[in-house]
């Protein structure tokens, strides 16, 4: 008997070896899924992917596809024509027309242009899709439904997937300004992203704290302004600074690799100049453009400086235009972010050119309530000087709208009046962008008691490495956020809502190993905020899925809480 039983043991553990099974329960979750538990097909070594050779970003998915299956699985596929019959098969296919006579297709929305069909059945695993985005998210989705251990074949249930984001815009901020993360680092960032699907990487360059953005016309901008002499050592009422000199920047050569990096994920880069407040780094380098004349130095410690560019001063505009000028020629993306947000009006109101500039305009201060008011740095009602930034937005949005690009701002931009056609990212509360989506602007929601994945993720603040500990963003409260407040908003206005962004300041996370803590599982919680339909959402199913997603986590080498709350 006690043969027996081993010989059932090593049967067991054999066959455990050799097949492995899949599962759907994904996150985030698709859209529609129609599974077969009772039926599978086998995927093993040697099996072919077909894929359209003359497509270049066909040929790279299927490689991607290949890669990810080796690594979760240890399973080789091959790479093959798409005209020779093979069990896994990528295939773009054509819209519909609008009409039998019609000779044009329907046009695609940015959700459709993402969509995609995932099918297995007894001939394999049939993926198709409009675009090469939609093949990327699906490849994606086989990905994670793989199981995470090594054998030499793997079960793969009967399905039928259907799916597209609720969301065009599915964002992750990452704030290099108060710290600097390498080019290698930020690669492993963009592929989390694009793991939970993800699209828009809003890139933060430049802060108080450091100029972190090559401008050739500037030299002296990162290669001074990059540098602070200091840093505070940690979150106190008491600053103490570590006397050491912290610095770095991203030459434009490394921005343009991050950008094809980000694309071939299927990833825009958004990137973000702060101004006119958050601009300390730069008066460091040119004193002239700040309303006192300086010296500034490289902000040491964090928060709101009364330092802000002189908005009376016609270099500043200049200024910005070159840098601007320079940051269109680098990222392609249609967003670029102005920041707009904590820019204190305290130098403005004392300045005689700011005062000058704002007669010349006619600027006169209106006592009434602004929607999104109240944040740091800010001042309640379109006073004179906010006018004044607005001006200075206008001039900008107008610059990039001459180079084909939208401006985003934070929400404070709603405190002059908005310009043309700003997009707001609502970052104090939701009460911002449900004004902005009032009056017809798009809109991203970012709510910082949502969003702001700075904050810490559990309650128990010792359990966590330090950092902003104002309040609490669990993944149970990230996953509650619904973006279209339906009590306050109609479906044209909702739809007005772009989508939504999580936010990773860096104040008090130097490391990448803390960003990523920061960062993982939350991603996985606001990823179905982005992608999934409010019906679809459930917490508690959510956790359960989780462990799938956290054993391909520990198969990438990324860092991440245990625990959820």
């Amino acid at each position: 008997m006690k043969r027996l039983g081993l010989l059932i043991l090593v049967c067991v553990c054999v066959f455990s070896a050799w097949a492995q099974r899949a599962s759907y329960n994904i996150i985030p979750l698709p859209k529609e899924v129609k599974a077969d538990t009772t039926q599978f097909f086998t995927l093993a070594n040697g099996m072919g992917i077909a894929y359209d050779e003359g497509n270049a970003e066909s040929t790279r998915i299927a490689q991607f596809l290949q890669e990810w299956v080796k690594q979760a699985t240890g399973v080789e596929l091959q790479l093959t024509a798409a005209d020779k019959k093979a069990p896994i098969s990528l295939s773009l296919i054509a819209p519909a027309k609008k009409s039998k006579k019609s000779k044009q297709p329907v046009e695609l929305t940015a959700q459709q242009k993402e969509s995609y069909t995932l099918t297995v059945n007894k001939e394999g695993v049939q993926i198709s899709a409009y675009e090469p985005a939609g093949l990327f998210r699906a490849a994606q989705t086989l990905r994670k439904s793989l199981p995470i251990a090594k054998g030499q074949s793997v079960e793969l249930p009967y399905v039928q997937i259907t799916d597209q984001p609720r969301f065009s815009y599915r964002g992750v901020l990452l704030d290099c300004g108060r710290h600097f993360f390498s080019v290698e680092f930020i690669k492993q960032f963009l592929d989390a992203m694009a793991l939970h699907g993800c699209n828009q990487f809003h890139w933060h360059l430049t802060e108080d704290q450091g100029w972190r953005f090559e401008v050739k016309a500037l030299p002296d901008l990162a290669k001074k302004g990059s540098v602070r002499e200091k840093s505070i050592i940690a979150p106190s009422k008491v600053r103490l600074y570590d006397n050491i000199p912290y610095g770095g920047y991203y030459t434009q050569e490394e921005c343009r690799e991050i950008v094809r990096y980000a694309a071939e994920r299927y990833i825009n880069v958004v990137p973000e100049i702060d101004m006119p407040g958050h601009m300390q780094s730069a008066l460091h380098v040119f004193p002239n453009l700040g309303c006192t004349g300086g010296p500034y130095p490289v902000a040491p410690h964090w928060g709101v400086m009364r330092e802000v560019l002189c908005g009376g001063n016609p270099e500043t505009l200049k200024f910005l235009k070159t840098v601007f000028g320079e940051l269109c020629d680098v990222f392609p993306s249609p967003y670029i972010h102005i920041g707009g947000d904590e820019c204190p009006k305290e130098r403005w109101q004392k300045c005689p050119k700011c005062q000058a500039k704002i007669k010349e305009l006619g600027l006169t201060t209106e006592n009434v309530k602004v929607e999104g008011d109240g944040g740091r740095g800010s001042q309640d009602g379109r006073s004179a000087e906010n006018k004044l930034q607005s001006y200075i937005n206008h001039e900008i949005e107008q610059f990039l709208a001459s180079r084909g690009r939208s401006m985003i701002g934070w929400d404070e931009i709603l405190a002059g009046g908005l310009t043309e056609d700003a997009i707001v990212m609502s970052w104090r509360g939701t009460k911002g962008g449900v004004a902005a989506a009032k009056q017809k602007h798009r809109v991203i929601m970012s709510p910082n008691v949502f969003s702001y994945i700075d904050h810490p993720q559990l309650k128990d603040l010792s359990k966590s490495p330090r950092t902003t500990d104002s309040y609490v963003v669990s993944c149970s409260k990230m996953y509650s956020f619904e973006p279209l407040v339906p009590e306050e908003l109609t479906k044209e206005e909702g739809e007005c809502i772009l989508g939504v962004q999580a936010n990773l300041w860096t104040e008090h996370v130097a490391y990448p190993e803390h960003a990523l803590y920061q960062l993982l599982p939350r991603l996985g919680a606001m990823s179905e905020v982005q992608w999934c339909n409010p019906e679809q959402k459930d917490f508690e199913n959510w956790k359960k899925r989780l462990p799938q997603l956290e054993k391909l986590y520990d198969r990438m080498g990324l860092v991440y809480c245990n625990e959820v709350e």
